[in-house]
């Protein structure tokens, strides 16, 4: 099989997990998500020659160094923005939250979203993407020992702000606006 052959059939069987990995990192915003899937396998057609046997994690590693492109991008964008005096605040407009608006499950979201990068993308490519020890390895570029202890560290991190969060839970669970009784 031709290196171009090898591509082409990277694409095609992994061309939806790649853009649901990315999907998941981008809360879904379509229009950005093609663009770093479509330079996602631009990088890969590059460097086809590097394709390894089971091409998977190493797409999501590519698709982790577009991702952090891509936010970066945004983060210019945003501070033009802001400097031009283009902003929400700018213009009047504020979102204001009701008690409603939180997603089931949001806790959980809110408990990862206080760990590092780091510590969230191990513990993704292990939930969301379903990789392996060594696929994670592969995908984070280091070592399946490496990987492991990423993946150990991260997890009991996520459970100190777990159990940082459930007490605030408990709370709001039994406060008395909740049972009607205000």
């Amino acid at each position: 099989m031709s290196n171009d052959e090898i591509f082409a059939a990277a694409y095609r069987e992994h061309y939806w997990a790649v853009s649901r990995y990315v999907a998941r990192r981008l809360d879904g915003r379509t229009s950005e998500v093609e663009e770093v899937v479509a330079e996602v396998f631009t990088v890969a057609w590059r460097r086809r020659t590097d394709l390894p046997a089971t091409p998977l994690p190493w797409l999501y590693g590519v698709a982790r160094n577009c991702l952090a492109n891509a936010v970066r991008g945004q983060g210019r964008r945003r501070r033009l923005v802001d400097r031009l005096g283009n902003d929400e605040t700018a213009h009047g407009r504020q979102v204001v939250a009701s008690p409603d608006t939180e997603p089931p499950g949001a806790w959980v979201h809110e408990a990862l979203a206080r760990l590092t990068p780091a510590d969230q993308e191990v513990l993704r490519l292990t939930a969301w993407e379903e990789l392996a020890v060594d696929e994670v390895a592969v995908a984070l570029d280091c070592g399946t020992r490496a990987a492991a202890m990423r993946l150990h560290r991260a997890r009991r991190r996520l459970r100190t702000e777990i159990d940082r969060i459930r007490p605030a839970l408990a709370a709001d669970v039994n406060s008395p606006k909740e049972h009607g009784h205000a």
